[in-house]
């Protein structure tokens, strides 16, 4: 007897999606840092690439990164699925690029060939995965609770300067509180409304009008669900002694955070003195 092939399809594993604002389960000296750290942390490395945007400092960057995800213990499975479409993007951008020409220039059967433009993006791809990498790393492991006292610290010389740094830290804080949970909202109410029988529209202008008339009710209630929400929220807070709560939790640096600092600003110097003895091109001046 001949046994039916099993379904490829069915078998396939499903895409795991972008899960942000969320930290790992589990604890890790990463875990345990001040979150006013991993702020200066991204803040530092970011003006760092900004001026220094060479391929020194995005290898050690990179490298500062993934040795942090080995102390953090974050399992692939927190990696989102990358769709196919962005590959095909990332190659059709990459062939646009290479018709740039430029320095380096390469003879390939006669013909020369500049690959400036080609290592210009992907010099510029590794430094939007690296910084998304960065971004990554403090939501993974850093709870949204620690965010607004880590703020208000941090911002406290802004106080001199009669600047709301309280107000700010609490906006943050309830902005980062409610990104994920409107998202799930989103999810539920696109499923909800891919559920729904659609009637057959027979002629273009007929689907047009569908289309339309899905998206205004799908903002409709992703309206509904947001004010809800901010409503729940509002009495939540109010019932727990107001906005001032959030930001009033002790935060403080510790000693790994100074140790976590040198270690930032070591690498930071590093990726400035190479960069600057090699100059931009990668080239070492004589």
């Amino acid at each position: 007897m001949s046994t039916a092939a099993p379904d490829r399809r069915s078998e396939r594993r499903p895409s795991r999606s972008v899960v942000l604002l969320r930290p790992v389960p589990g604890t890790s000296v990463v875990h345990e840092l001040w979150a006013g750290t991993k702020l200066l942390a991204v803040g530092g490395i970011s003006v760092l690439l900004t001026f220094y945007p060479g391929w020194i400092a995005i290898g050690l960057v990179a490298a500062l990164v993934l040795t942090t995800a080995r102390l953090a213990h974050i399992p692939r499975g927190a990696l989102p699925d990358i769709p196919h479409w962005l590959w095909v993007l990332l190659m059709l951008g990459g062939v646009s690029a290479a018709f740039a020409g430029g320095s380096p220039v390469v003879h390939l059967a006669g013909v020369p060939l500049g690959l400036g433009g080609l290592l210009n993006f992907l010099r510029i791809t590794a430094l939007s995965f690296v910084l998304l990498g960065l971004g990554g790393m403090v939501s993974w492991t850093t709870n949204v609770a620690e965010i607004a006292p880590a703020v208000a610290t941090l911002g406290r010389p802004l106080r001199w300067l009669k600047i709301p740094v309280d107000e700010w830290a609490v906006t943050i804080a309830l902005a980062l509180r409610a990104f994920p949970m409107l998202i799930d909202e989103f999810r539920v109410l696109y499923a909800a409304r891919r559920l729904r029988p659609r009637r057959v529209a027979t002629t273009r202008r007929a689907r047009r009008r569908r289309v339309a008339r899905e998206a205004v009710d799908l903002i409709t209630a992703a309206l509904t669900v947001t004010l809800r929400r901010a409503d729940e929220m509002g009495d939540a807070i109010t019932a727990r002694g107001g906005i001032g709560q959030i930001s009033a939790a002790p935060s403080r640096p510790k000693h790994a955070d100074w140790v976590a600092f040198a270690i930032l600003v070591a690498v930071c110097a590093a990726a400035v003195a190479l960069e600057v003895r090699t100059g931009f091109s990668g080239v070492p001046r004589h």
